[in-house]
């Protein structure tokens, strides 16, 4: 639920408020880390834990070589890649040092790599299995961040979003809109003591891609057979994408 990877690039490069916008989640998330993990549990009700094994599973048919947990925050997605692909180099990456740091006992063979999702650290084709689990929707420029990732990807390699998108249906917009503006905020500022926080990630819920925008965003950076499925009514979903071959 945040971004990241190695030696963080030239901030010359970036557009201020794109800029401004990345080091203020990742401050923001280094202030939630101690308790990211607990909150997942609380605030799912469970549920994400078999929300990232549906996604890891979603790597299948993915050839061998690298696999990669993009916002890795504390790892929780890496200690399931690392499972399915054990014999894969395994790479978490986010950009909160903090959170990568709190999750680095639970894959320790993961090599962990601080760095923007918008400006990776990795080869061109270098990458065979990608997985982001809740981290796309703080990037600061979601295309942006797809074009660098389809860069770094081998040709027929998988690529596997798991993510809160803007729901279409209204029974979930409705919950979604009761989630993000009362219980979010409320449950995730008590356990944390960081209310604002909390409600940054609600309007962040509130705001993001439809799943359905999301995937046109897919293919226009050049991934090929996009497909979705909706988890516990369309609350979170999974997009899945290949690399041509």
């Amino acid at each position: 639920m945040t971004q990241a990877e190695g030696p963080i690039a030239s901030v010359a490069a970036r557009a201020p408020q794109a800029e401004h916008h990345t080091d203020a989640v990742r401050d923001m998330f280094g202030r939630i880390a101690p308790t990211y993990d607990l909150l997942n549990r609380v605030l799912s009700g469970g549920l994400d834990a078999a929300w990232r094994r549906k996604a890891v599973d979603a790597l299948q048919g993915a050839p061998g070589g690298a696999s990669l947990d993009l916002c890795a925050g504390t790892l929780d997605l890496t200690v399931l890649l690392d499972r399915a692909r054990p014999y894969d180099r395994l790479i978490a990456s986010d950009f909160s040092e903090p959170m990568l740091n709190l999750g680095r006992s639970k894959a320790p063979r993961a090599e962990i790599v601080v760095a923007d999702a918008q400006e990776l650290p990795f080869a061109d084709g270098s990458i065979a299995a990608t997985v982001c689990g809740f981290g796309v929707r703080n990037v600061a420029d979601t295309a942006k961040a797809l074009r660098e990732i389809r860069r770094v990807m081998a040709p027929g390699g998988v690529f596997v979003t798991l993510e809160f998108f803007r729901p279409s249906r209204l029974p979930t917009r409705l919950f979604h809109r009761a989630y993000a503006s009362v219980l979010l905020p409320a449950v995730g500022g008590l356990l944390s003591g960081d209310r604002g926080a909390y409600a940054y990630l609600a309007r962040s819920m509130d705001g993001f891609l439809s799943r359905t925008e999301y995937e046109r965003l897919l293919s226009a950076a050049g991934f090929v057979r996009v497909k979705s499925e909706d988890l516990t009514l369309g609350v979170a979903s999974i997009v899945r994408a290949e690399v041509p071959r």
